[in-house]
């Protein structure tokens, strides 16, 4: 690898309700939480508040949680991580050309993130208001230890187009 740094990169947890977001460091090795914020179907502010944090941080890559079944078939919920993908790619698309979105499995993020938020004492009661950011993390993480192991990026890149 070069002694270039990796880049900022974001992981992206889309709920009906929310969305969780994390970023990692520079050098694309750890995975913080970094807000939750309320899902805006009709008005699109979520995309820009996320198009922002992208630009501010100066990311590189948005990974974005696809929920598929245990099995690895979709479900009604993939496609409508997809259609927000692609809605994020369009909207960084003119502003941010450099960024990639790209699509990331994400079975058992949120179980992963409630688990280990259990493990350190936050009751599942007191879990709503971090587990968006927390399955945000696991998903991040997963992309970057993959990016680790395989040398590449992971996940499928979603190609904006405004039809």
């Amino acid at each position: 690898m070069s002694s270039e740094r990796a880049g900022v990169r974001l992981g992206v947890d889309v709920g009906d309700t929310r969305v969780g977001l994390a970023a990692s460091d520079p050098d694309a090795l750890l995975a913080t939480p970094v807000m939750t914020l309320r899902r805006d179907k009709n008005q699109g502010s979520d995309l820009r508040m996320i198009t922002r944090i992208i630009k501010d941080r100066g990311c590189r890559v948005v990974y974005v949680g696809l929920p598929l079944s245990l099995s690895g078939v979709e479900t009604a919920s993939t496609q409508k991580a997809r259609d927000f993908a692609q809605s994020l790619a369009v909207s960084c698309a003119e502003e941010l050309p450099e960024v990639q979105v790209r699509l990331i499995d994400e079975r058992l993020s949120t179980v992963s993130a409630s688990e280990k938020m259990r493990a350190s004492g936050v009751e599942a009661r007191h879990q709503r208001s971090g587990i968006d950011q927390a399955a945000a993390v696991e998903i991040l993480t997963h992309a970057l230890d993959m990016r680790a192991a395989l040398g590449t990026e992971p996940g499928t890149p979603v190609i904006h187009s405004s039809t």
